[in-house]
């Protein structure tokens, strides 16, 4: 089995009010502290199928335009997801399964790509609107039992467990993969960064917060007792814990490296949510809820809301 890392966003940020405010608020932690961020995932090829965790942004995202106050950036594009996954020597029409972490456009927006794939969705979440039109979703009701921390669970293949892990979303879910005595615990966003897992904090996005905590609660309890690569999407850290097989030791928190200087550039009128990637194009507006074409984001009414996660605008970051 091999385990490869699909990246294409590097150099952004996360502030520690958004990474670690969930619980006990934004408002008790230091906005001026940010921890590195970008968009990865990733691909397992086991031998007799090669098996992709979630499909990046659709191309063609704009990137985001942070300012001081941002509390997430995703970074400046390497390349398209597409063009990261070709760069690891694969086809699309050799994809043959699509396990989906949760519904969010920057986990779902090349699932179209992948013409061969069976695309595994939590059955909870099969309903949004990321799904429609795809006649490949396959229902995951996590028929398969308990595995070790997590009380349900679906085998994909051998050595790869797809595992119910709601709270970000209501349908989330991670994927641990098992090779050479290790654990390879993918996950869409759990946590945002690897200093939240070990400080044992939520972000402030979250369907349930009930259940974010439950799901948290049982992931340190597997990594306490697995030897487990801890593989996140939204940090530099999961490439890099995959890069030198770094198991995770809650007792001995790696060094944050501090990220890089960030470029500050002309805002395009656009903007794109910050949790599910969504872009507002004044453009276009919002006719569904009422926003007319030609209406500035800045002019939308304080009440609106994301029309894709239903999130407020100041979940929302200049493109």
């Amino acid at each position: 089995m091999q385990i490869k890392a699909i990246r294409f966003r590097e150099n952004g940020f996360a502030a520690q009010p958004f990474a670690f405010g969930g619980e006990e608020g934004p408002q008790a932690f230091d906005p001026k502290v940010r921890y590195r961020s970008g968009l990865t995932n990733y691909l397992i090829d086991t031998g007799k199928e090669v098996i992709l965790v979630d499909t990046g942004l659709p191309a063609g995202t704009p990137e985001e335009v942070p300012d001081e106050n941002t509390p997430i950036y995703t970074g400046r594009d390497i390349c398209s997801y597409m063009e990261a996954f070709a760069a690891l020597g694969y086809r699309p029409e050799q994809v043959t399964k699509i396990l989906v972490t949760h519904k969010h456009i920057d986990h779902t927006g090349e699932l179209r790509s992948f013409p061969n794939a069976r695309i595994y969705v939590n059955a909870a979440e099969c309903g949004a609107a990321e799904f429609k039109g795809l006649d490949n979703i396959v229902p995951v009701e996590f028929t398969d039992g308990a595995y070790h921390e997590f009380p349900e669970s679906q085998i994909i293949a051998d050595g790869i467990r797809y595992i119910k892990a709601t709270g970000h979303t209501n349908g989330n879910s991670l994927v641990v993969a098992e090779d050479d005595g290790l654990f390879y615990m993918i996950h869409g966003d759990i946590t945002y960064v690897d200093e939240a897992l070990y400080a044992n904090k939520l972000s402030v996005v979250y369907e349930d917060i009930k259940a974010a905590r439950g799901t948290l609660d049982r992931v340190r309890a597997f990594v306490s007792k697995h030897p487990t690569v801890y593989l996140s999407t939204h940090t530099p850290q999961g490439p890099e814990n995959l890069d030198a097989k770094r198991i995770v030791d809650l007792t001995n928190p790696p060094e944050t490296i501090p990220p890089g200087e960030v470029t500050f550039r002309t805002a395009t009128g656009k903007y794109v949510c910050s949790v599910c990637g969504f872009v507002y194009d004044p453009a276009v507006g919002d006719p569904d809820n009422g926003i007319a074409p030609g209406t500035a984001f800045e002019d939308l009414p304080d009440d609106w809301r994301c029309p894709r996660c239903r999130q407020p605008k100041s979940k929302f970051n200049k493109a």
